[in-house]
Parts: structure tokens; sequence; C-alpha cells
């Protein structure tokens, strides 16, 4: 769990929990090394007494303030680069939810006396994120050290000797830490670009094993994929859509245990047997019988999940079978939502003989919604799931009259979720 934080600075970011005894907002004004928080927006929300000192600034003067426009580059220097690098830090903290180290950073700072006047600071940066409950990063932590002193005395004690002594003058401290930072950024850049390289296959391998060529001819169906917040972009969740014959289709959601390639791979042969189940069964229920069967002799498919939906636009029914899946929703035009939890059964491969599925359906009226997704949409860490669905169904509520395409947005955007979150989420939205 991430670590509770009180009072930051003048700024009020939660109550302390009944019971903790600890005093956090005590504990970060009263620690010696310099923090500095800011918000996802990168700006100024709290701000400890060493960082204050170290800076020469004062809590008023810093509060509120963009980062950047606090404590820009020093114009004098061609070469500065610490707002780049800095920025680029707390950008990666964003994106994957991970403390970052920098290497040894020279950043120049505003003399607060002597105004255009900056000087010259050297400083070893750790940016480490603050996860809120709904599990994205609610503020970022600038922990710095001063390390302009050290590099000045040793500058000092290493000065050249003089002009009459024969030999090279040996170079400075300063400019061996400033080579081994700069060796230190050259290597994590290669890094990043490798992994980068890495991500984008995953990405087409993804997509590939996604691709649904009935999906195209449904303009009134919205469908969204998002891979755990620090995965690869892939992930074990899939959707579908298959047409039948005489006004009918399917959609599905599944969930394979687990993220990375290896899960993806699953997922891959899950969604591509139950996909061929539906093209050749009667229902949703023989259906995943039918995926039940060939899951177990698939390693890692095991515990896995899914809920299929035949929806028949003749008799205007949405006929559904689930294996261990979170309930799709059917929301009518006033608002009124229906969890279609009638026909739950566990998880795919847990029996160890074959039982029948159970099967349930429901009928539905020109302008409903139906919603199908996976429980990285809803569940959050130490929270009943009837929790998650009720905040489901309150914001289809509140996006009531949206087309499919806009409602996936706001559902993501409003349950927490448009960047990702700590599991997988495949979302189905179908106008009726």
């Amino acid at each position: 769990m991430p670590a509770y934080i009180g009072h930051v600075g003048a700024t009020d970011v939660g109550e302390q929990p009944s019971g903790d005894l600890v005093d956090y907002a005590a504990l970060f004004a009263a620690t010696p090394s310099p923090y500095l928080v800011v918000d996802p927006g990168l700006v100024i929300v709290g701000v400890n007494a060493a960082y204050c000192r170290v800076t020469g600034r004062t809590r008023q003067e810093l509060i509120g303030q963009y980062i950047f426009e606090a404590f820009p580059d020093n114009p004098a220097d061609p070469e500065a680069d610490g707002r780049r690098n800095l920025s680029a830090s707390l950008q990666r903290v964003l994106t994957t939810g991970r403390a970052d180290t920098m290497a040894v950073q020279r950043y120049d700072i505003p003399v607060t006396r002597q105004p255009g006047s900056f000087e010259e600071r050297w400083w070893s940066p750790v940016n480490t994120p603050v996860i809120g409950p709904d599990g994205k990063v609610a503020w970022i932590i600038h922990r710095v050290e001063d390390v302009t002193g050290y590099v000045r005395s040793r500058r000092e004690r290493r000065r050249p000797e003089p002009v009459d002594r024969p030999g090279p003058p040996p170079a400075g401290l300063e400019a061996e830490l400033y080579a081994r930072a700069k060796e230190l950024e050259r290597l994590n850049e290669e890094l990043r670009r490798a992994h980068a390289r890495e991500r984008q296959v995953a990405m087409t391998l993804q997509e590939a094993m996604l691709h649904s060529p009935d999906l195209a001819r449904h303009s009134n169906m919205a469908v969204r994929y998002l891979p755990a917040i620090g995965s690869l972009n892939v992930c074990g969740d899939w959707y579908d859509a298959v047409d039948l014959t005489d006004g009918r289709f399917f959609v599905a959601v599944g969930d394979v245990v687990g993220h990375g390639l290896e899960a993806a791979t699953v997922m891959g042969m899950l969604r591509s047997a139950l996909s061929a189940a539906s093209r050749a069964v009667a229902g949703p229920a023989q259906a995943l019988e039918v995926l039940g069967l060939y899951a177990r002799s698939v390693d890692g498919a095991l515990a896995a999940t899914a809920v299929t939906a035949l929806v028949d636009t003749r008799s205007r029914l949405v006929i559904y079978s689930s294996a261990g899946h979170p309930p799709p929703v059917l929301m009518r035009p006033d608002g009124t939502c229906q969890l279609l939890d009638q026909a739950t059964d566990p998880p795919l491969g847990a029996r160890p003989t074959h039982v029948p599925r159970p099967q349930a359906g429901s009928a539905y009226h020109p302008g409903d919604t139906l919603v199908l997704y996976t429980d990285g949409l809803i569940e959050r860490r130490d929270e009943d799931i009837e929790k998650g669905l009720q905040r489901l169904t309150d914001t289809l509520r509140d996006c009531l009259g949206q087309t499919p395409d806009d409602l996936a947005d706001a559902l993501l955007e409003r349950l927490g979720v448009s960047h990702g979150a700590r599991d997988d989420i495949a979302l189905i939205v179908v106008g009726l």
C-alpha cells in the first residue's frame, strides 16, 4: 500500500486515518532532507523547511507555483539542461507510477535578493510517486541532496599547480562527476529506447491478436483496451465481437490471470477459441462450456474469466453467460441500470469435470446500452466489489444520452483509469 501523506506544506491532501498516531505532516516538515511535492500538473503543493533553506525560498513563494516557473533554467548558461532532464524524470514517474533516480545534475537556482542572477548548484535528485486510492499518481515527492559544497571543496583542493610546474593540471571532481552523470544519462536513454522498441513490438502483437473484422461493421459499438501501468502495453484481457446470421451478434470480454507477454499469449488462444465456438454452438452457455474444456489444456488458462452475450436484434433479447466474470450492465434510456448477474458460474477450468453452464436472458428496447468490462475498470484495492459496481452504475447514469464512443471515454475518465490502472482493462459499449 502507498504511504499516507496528511497535510503537505500548506495544502490539505486528506485526513489522517483514524487510530493512526503518527503525525505525518510533522514528520514531513521536520525531516532534514529537502523535499518538495508536486501534483500531476507539476504544481508545487508541499515543501518542507529543509527545501526552503537549501533553495533560499519561502513556502509562500513556492506553494501554488508551476515548478519550472519557480525554478527556470539559467538563461546565462546556453548548455543548461536541468529543466529538460527534471521534466523528463517527472513525466516518467507519471507514466510508469515508479520512482525515478536521476544522475547528478547541475541545476542553477535564482538568487532571491538579486533578480536575474543565478547561483551554480549541483544536485542528486530522486522523484517518487504517491499513489492515490484510484491507482493513479496523486503526487510526486521530489527529494534532492545538494552536493554543491562537496563539488566546490574538491575543486578547491584540486586547483592546478603553478604554471612553472610541468604536466597538465588535474581535472576537478565536478568534471568527473559531470562526466559520469552524462554517461549514466546516456545509458539510461539507450535503455529507454530499447524498452520503447520492445513495447512497440508487444503493441503490434497485441493489436494483431485483438483484431476483430466484425467490429468494423458496428458503428454503434465502442471498445477500449488499457494495459496495467508499468506493463509492456500487453495484457491478458480481451474483447471480441462476432457476427452471426439474421441480425444476431456476440460480444465478449475475458481476463487471463497475470500481465505481460505470457498472459497475452494465453489470451490470444482463449479469445480465438471462444470466437470459433461462438460461431458453431447454439448460445453463450455452450460457447463457454467449449472454452472451459479447452482451457484445461492450456498452461496459464485456469482461473481465467469471461462473459459473453448474444444480442438478438429480431427478438430484442440479450442472452448471456458468465464464467466467474463481473456482470455486464444493461442501462435503460431513463438511467435505470440492470446487472446481468443471473447466469454466473466459476472461472474457466475450475471444475474437474464437465458441468453445463447457466444461461439467462433479458429483453432490451431501442435506446438501451449494454456495457461489458473487465475487473480493472471497477475493482480497487481494499474495497468490496459491490462499491465498484455501484460506482460504475452511478457513473453510467451521470453519462446518460452519450454515444458509445463518448460513453466509453467518459467511463474511463470518471472512474479514474483513463491513463491506466494497476490491472488491465477491456471495455465494450454497445448502443442497442
